[in-house]
């Protein structure tokens, strides 16, 4: 029961922090500041929450145009130092540590997946309930431009923009896949 506790902890603390740092490499990527003063209310929570991982890193490693890199690689090392602790506690050792940086990089795309898919609910949701909100926009600058292109194959019906749910269905899909491939890397290793 310990272990379990622990493990469900330590997720907590990984989900938290790498969906943080694959936020702000959002942000980065879609050039919104950080600045609350530039209207941004969720810019200080990423900040608190990322920036003793994220700045450290960009000293080392600069950013790659509009990819911020020590965002991505801080959410990466997050998630692998979350494996390697469940690795060493569940004595799992009979495994190769390659295994572990292996899963890791699946972890890394199927959390990049899921914040992807919070990110479309709470756009939806807020475009539903408070469409000239602060954060709304904020969440359209995010979403956007990713729904851009289904919105220019997927017409409106009856007024209605259906283009999150066709996304949401393709991240779901795009899971399904993931978790496949993730069972034939575990089947190959075993």
């Amino acid at each position: 029961m310990f272990y379990q506790i622990l493990g469900f902890v330590v997720q907590l603390v990984e989900g938290l922090v790498a969906g943080t740092c694959l936020l702000r490499l959002l942000f980065y990527f879609q050039n919104i500041s950080l600045n609350p003063a530039s209207g941004n209310s969720l810019g200080p929570f990423v900040m608190a929450v990322t920036n003793w991982l994220v700045l450290p890193i960009k000293k080392i490693v600069p950013p790659i145009g509009r990819f911020d890199s020590a965002s991505f690689l801080g959410a990466y090392i997050v998630i692998l130092l979350k494996a390697t602790l469940l690795w060493f506690i569940t004595a799992n050792n009979h495994q190769n540590f390659g295994f572990v940086v292996g899963v890791s990089i699946f972890e890394l795309i199927k959390m990049s997946l899921t914040c992807l898919n919070g990110l479309v609910l709470i756009f939806a949701v807020m475009s539903w309930i408070n469409p000239e909100s602060s954060i709304n926009y904020i969440f359209t600058r995010l979403v956007g431009p990713i729904l851009k292109p289904i919105q220019r194959v997927l017409p409106l019906l009856g007024g209605i923009d259906l283009s999150p749910l066709v996304l949401l269905a393709m991240i779901q899909i795009a899971l399904m896949i993931l978790e496949g491939l993730k069972g034939q890397l575990l089947f190959m290793f075993l």
